[in-house]
């Protein structure tokens, strides 16, 4: 089971079949000018593109015949990846950002929380706050909890929606808040 030497097969990215790999009897052929060439055998079809040195590639398999374009599968391939590159780039991603302190955070370090909070919430992301309770803590839930995440909403009222108010999941008090569009 000696493995080293062998090379992976190579995949393409796309199933796009081109040249010897479309295998229909006839096909609806385009030109490298854009001009329709008509119904013609796929054997015409390959020659017509090794004629002017390019490559005949599948556009649309499920058409009755299928259509084939006569272009440079390379050049092809890379403005397809530009193409995916610049949609990804403009796509924006929200990341839920959190923030965790407990009920004996004092002031000074919960305004420097929210001062985060606001920084966060400036880069278009969500934010999730956080209180937890460790051992008898608990029992201040309801009081000291609230209290303190109805300052921290007041706090960000001009610069955020709350997406969920506070509530109890296990030992922690959750809410959410997202920028004001």
């Amino acid at each position: 089971m000696n493995r080293r030497g062998r090379q992976a097969a190579v995949k393409r990215e796309n199933k796009t079949a081109i040249n010897d790999d479309i295998l229909y009897p006839e096909v609806r052929l385009i030109g490298s000018d854009g001009e329709q060439h008509g119904i013609v055998p796929i054997a015409k079809a390959r020659d017509i593109a090794y004629d002017e040195g390019l490559d005949l590639v599948e556009v649309s398999a499920s058409a009755k015949p299928p259509v084939c374009r006569i272009m440079n599968y390379d050049k092809f391939r890379y403005e397809q990846k530009k193409k995916q590159q610049e949609a990804r780039k403009k796509q924006t991603t929200v990341e839920t950002k959190e923030i965790k302190f407990r009920p004996k955070t004092e002031t000074h370090d919960l305004n420097f929380k929210i001062k985060n909070v606001k920084k966060f919430l400036a880069q278009k992301n969500k934010v999730k706050l956080t209180m937890r309770f460790r051992g008898r803590e608990i029992v201040y839930s309801q009081s000291i909890g609230m209290e303190a995440m109805e300052k921290i909403a007041a706090a960000l009222e001009e610069e955020a929606t709350i997406l969920q108010p506070p509530r109890m999941e296990g030992r922690q008090l959750v809410m959410f808040v997202g920028p004001k569009s």
